[in-house]
């Protein structure tokens, strides 16, 4: 039952009941963490064939003739291009290979852009004033963490079933201090939308009065499908070479999910200017990034087939938390207009909805009874929901048990929130009246 259609002893008896089974659970003195995207150890796991490819005895030199112990080969092994080339759909000769972290590529090629610019000819963002990034919201905290870092102003775009809402950037973009936007195309941070077709060919042909404009395309789940179920995403790369803009967007990815967190690889694709404006700085900063990890990666997953096998292995760890998370919303929540959340077929996060202005105190309540979420506000640039109502749930770190202990806190918790939400407003208006 709704709970706004309830009397008010109704809610306080249940608010009775909530009180006593969320001190129960307090009482236990529990442990849980569920705040951040991590790999859970059975994911781990799966993937440590990897570190048995390649010993002292094997040989070091990769199929195309590169010695992956020596220096050399500044844009990564022709054979891990071919890889990510097949993960991506994206032709072979347009990746850069970088080290672990595709995080780390983007920071160094917003900062390029900010302060080179963002090709030869353009001027430094720096130089051209108070510059600006369109962040589609709730979004990943760490692209805004970027900007801010930087001092780009940030300017929320809200996200839609189909991707960010494109009337809105369209008319953003007339503005010629608008150079960038932070996109997560696929099972995107945390509501696990995909973005339609239609979304994909208005970003790649919508008029920008920057000419530098550059869309930052960070596609981490683009195998991380769930359920048995796999979204569909048109390459965008491809889509702004048919509409005449093939330098809008630079993509972004990495195995940081697919084989280990902590020692993956990253990649980056451009077109081949972009291509090799980026490789020209990258010449300054080594040699070369790690080929013998490259190596042994392309050894072990062999092709996209092979990393299709070990993707259906995780969708198997995976998609079990992410069931005990959904069918207890729907059990406890639905219907009952205090909660909302989405339904993603792939990546790592749900985004979890409460009634608005309770999303701190919801976080206060779980964190006192010993489950730990991520901060309220990350998923907005600035830490600042302007709504105080998101939280970004990740479930694949926890074990199934921990997993159903707090989600079932977090559960109680946000109806004794909202219970006492719904009673305040309704004393407040009686009050007016």
């Amino acid at each position: 039952m709704n709970y706004t259609e309830m009397s008010k002893k109704e809610l306080l008896a249940l608010q009775e009941q909530y009180r006593h089974e969320y001190y129960v659970f307090k009482s236990r003195g529990l442990k849980l963490d569920m705040s951040r995207g991590k790999p859970s150890d059975g994911q781990i796991k799966e993937a440590l064939g990897i570190l048995d490819v390649l010993d002292s005895k094997a040989d070091y030199v990769s199929d195309s003739g590169i010695n992956c112990l020596n220096y050399g080969c500044l844009d990564g092994l022709p054979e891990c291009k071919q890889l990510f080339s097949e993960i991506l759909g994206v032709p072979a000769e347009k990746f850069f290979i970088g080290g672990n972290s595709s995080l780390a590529l983007m920071f160094d090629y917003v900062l390029q852009c900010y302060t080179f610019g963002a090709s030869e000819k353009s001027e430094p963002w720096s130089k051209q004033g108070k510059v600006k990034f369109l962040c589609p919201v709730p979004g990943y905290d760490r692209h805004f963490g970027i900007a801010e870092y930087m001092g780009i102003e940030m300017i929320n775009v809200p996200m839609t079933a189909d991707g960010p809402d494109m009337d809105r950037v369209e008319s953003l973009v007339r503005d010629p201090l608008v150079k960038g936007m932070f996109c997560v195309p696929k099972y995107s941070n945390p509501t696990g939308i995909t973005y339609s077709d239609e979304t994909v060919r208005r970003l790649a042909s919508m008029h920008t009065a920057a000419d530098d404009f550059r869309i930052i395309w960070d596609n981490a789940y683009c195998v991380h499908d769930l359920f048995g179920r796999e979204d569909k995403l048109l390459e965008l790369l491809a889509e702004c070479e048919k509409c005449g803009n093939p330098s809008r967007a630079v993509l972004f990815a990495s195995t940081s999910k697919i084989s280990f967190s902590g020692c993956g690889i990253a990649a980056l694709a451009a077109n081949e200017e972009n291509l090799a404006y980026i490789k020209k700085r990258y010449s300054f900063q080594t040699i070369g990034y790690d080929k013998y990890n490259q190596l042994r990666h392309v050894k072990y997953f062999k092709d996209l087939d092979g990393v299709k096998r070990h993707m259906s292995l995780l969708s198997q760890i995976i998609s079990p938390r992410f069931e005990v998370v959904l069918k207890a919303f729907e059990s406890e929540l639905g219907g009952t207009g205090i909660a909302s959340w989405t339904n993603p077929n792939g990546g790592y996060f749900i985004s979890y909805d409460v009634l608005p202005g309770c999303a701190h105190k919801v976080y206060d309540l779980c964190a006192e009874a010993g489950v730990t979420l991520t901060p309220c506000g990350a998923t907005y640039p600035y830490g600042k929901d302007p709504e105080d109502k998101n939280i970004r749930i990740a479930p694949t770190f926890p074990t199934l048990e921990e997993l159903s202990d707090a989600t079932e806190i977090l559960i109680l918790s946000t109806k004794l929130v909202a219970i006492e939400k719904i009673l305040h407003d309704r004393d407040l208006s009686l009050i007016h009246i």
